[in-house]
């Protein structure tokens, strides 16, 4: 079991994802993952840097801590072919700690390249000839690639590491979960469903399974709960909601009937490290052995330094329920 922590780069300055990561480092966790994007889910959270400037800086900054990207999509704002030349390179600069979380994306950052946001159906074979792309590059050499929708023309990522980075496919479904046995290294996950882990385990899919935990630690339940409804309302709209809006002011809306007792319905909140650790034990239950703390709470440096206290610990020592 590993324990991870989740930097929303929506929520925070560049700089301060930075500079969480050296703390997370020194509380203990055994890896950071951060979200790649371009736009907030809202206004109030003000950030959005770019992830790939972040993660270089972050392996400079740190000696031990793993490196996830939670996710990227391939497909349309990137190539899949920049993509792996900035994998690749990130797992050399990090010593190889870096592991490249893949997903299908949202409009909500795709769309700011003006070429559409194709229907979900579409979106997967997308992903899916990215992933053949990503690792036909990694294969080494020059080598092009001519899809459905996209094509590679006699590229060769030359800088390689000896040991290439994890990939771990996001999947909200049996088929996004097939796909990360066969062409991935890895699962990726939001919600603690253990049909998601079956069917990639079923598929033959033997790697890490990573799972994000909402909670948001105050030193009360209603601050803790209200600075997630500020924040991280968005995250009760549902995938097909979160997928399809293209910008922060629609995530408002979509959001606006969401109240503070929805919000602890969905988060762990408060001091309570019982009741954090209960939550994460759903997700080591549903099949997940890579446990992503996601903090929705006021104080993200005093939700670090008090996980380091033992929170961390108890997270890693959990086993799935008899």
């Amino acid at each position: 079991m590993e324990v991870g922590y989740k930097l929303a780069t929506e929520a925070l300055t560049p700089a301060e994802v930075v500079e969480q990561t050296v703390l997370a480092e020194r509380a203990g966790f055994d890896f950071v993952e951060l979200s790649d994007h371009y736009h907030p889910w809202l206004e109030s959270q003000g950030h959005s840097g770019f992830t790939w400037t972040m993660l270089g800086a972050m392996a400079a900054r740190t000696e031990r801590i793993g490196l996830a990207t939670g996710v990227t999509c391939p497909i349309i704002r990137y190539h899949p072919a920049i993509i792996a030349q900035a994998a690749a390179t990130t797992a050399l600069l990090s010593d190889g700690r870096f592991t490249l979380g893949i997903g299908a994306g949202e409009r909500l950052n795709e769309h700011v390249v003006g070429t559409g946001w194709p229907a979900v159906r579409t979106r997967h074979k997308m992903l899916r000839e990215a992933l053949e792309i990503i690792r036909l590059l990694w294969q080494g050499g020059y080598q092009s690639y001519d899809g459905e929708f996209l094509q590679l023309e006699d590229a060769r990522v030359f800088d390689l590491p000896e040991q290439l980075p994890v990939i771990a496919v996001a999947s909200g479904g049996p088929m996004a979960s097939r796909l990360a046995a066969e062409l991935g290294d890895g699962l990726f996950a939001t919600e603690p469903r253990s049909d998601l882990v079956e069917a990639y385990t079923g598929a033959g899919g033997s790697g890490p399974r990573y799972a994000e935990v909402p909670l948001a630690w105050a030193p009360d339940v209603e601050s803790a709960a209200e600075a997630a409804h500020e924040t991280s309302r968005w995250a009760l709209s549902g995938w097909k909601v979160m997928s399809e809006l293209p910008n922060p002011v629609n995530f408002d809306a979509a959001s606006s009937t969401v109240t503070l007792e929805d919000v602890k319905g969905q988060f762990s909140c408060g001091p309570d490290m019982d009741q954090h650790v209960a939550k994460a034990q759903g997700y080591v239950d549903a099949g997940f052995d890579h446990i992503v703390l996601q903090n929705a709470g006021p104080d993200p440096r005093g939700f670090i330094e008090a996980a380091g206290d033992g929170l961390v610990d108890r997270v890693r020592a959990l086993a799935p329920s008899a």
